[in-house]
């Protein structure tokens, strides 16, 4: 009903109307013409105008039209994974959550420079991670290569490795040369009892369920590995 395109036709005072309409679409079949008017504090004909924009034959046909776009969208379930996204929010709203990006964000300000590593999908996210701490002034490289060569003393490098299972061989092998160059080691990954969050002197999980596709591939949500990069990056 309320689609893209009709929604591009509304001018200013429609807009309103629309907005106070979505609000409320549950009390608008019992309204008359004139209280949906009063409550816009437009006039009877703006509303009939907006009536008609929508293809409706009048107010009493848009508001026939508007229960039974109700009642469709209601029939709709969440998807899962949505809700799965909603509930891992809902756990970010919380004081802990809030300290503990406060202490990784607190070794990253005393930090020259952040080196972000992943390997597959996570070195995707360790390149934008990069990306996003440089443009907030934070110097930054994304490293996906496990093989890059160590130099001997970087202590005022922060490395955050970034590995959904927190196992993947190169990277841990990696990490191992980065401690040894006393490197303070922060870790994003799904299991906060994976070798790699152990091996971290800080890690933050995000429990999300495990998911493979197409023989066995990872596709596993990444979206709260991108909140949390986002997350630090603006304590910084």
């Amino acid at each position: 009903m309320f689609s893209h395109d009709n929604i591009q036709k509304f001018n200013e005072t429609e807009i309103k109307i629309y907005k106070f309409i979505i609000n409320n679409e549950e009390k608008i079949p019992y309204m008359t013409i004139r209280e949906l008017a009063n409550a816009t504090q437009v006039s009877t004909s703006t509303i009939i105008r907006f009536c008609n924009k929508l293809d409706c034959d009048g107010y009493k046909d848009f508001k026939e039209k508007l229960k039974k776009y109700v009642h469709r969208i209601q029939k709709i379930p969440p998807q899962s994974d949505l809700t799965e996204m909603l509930n891992y929010f809902k756990k970010t709203n919380i004081n802990s959550f809030e300290q503990k990006i406060e202490q990784g964000a607190e070794v990253i300000r005393k930090s020259e420079t952040v080196l972000f590593l992943g390997s597959g999908s996570s070195g995707a996210l360790a390149k934008y991670g990069a990306r996003y701490f440089s443009n907030l002034g934070k110097f930054s490289m994304g490293l996906e290569d496990t093989f890059y060569p160590i130099t001997k003393d970087m202590k005022t490098t922060v490395v955050i490795a970034l590995s959904v299972s927190g196992e993947t061989k190169g990277v841990i092998d990696l990490i191992n040369q980065f401690k040894v160059s006393k490197c303070v080691i922060l870790s994003i990954t799904n299991q906060s009892n994976s070798t790699i969050a152990k091996m971290s002197d800080w890690n933050i999980s995000y429990n999300m369920d495990m998911h493979q596709a197409n023989g066995g591939y990872n596709a596993t949500t990444q979206v709260p590995v991108l909140f949390l990069i986002e997350a630090l990056a603006r304590r910084i």
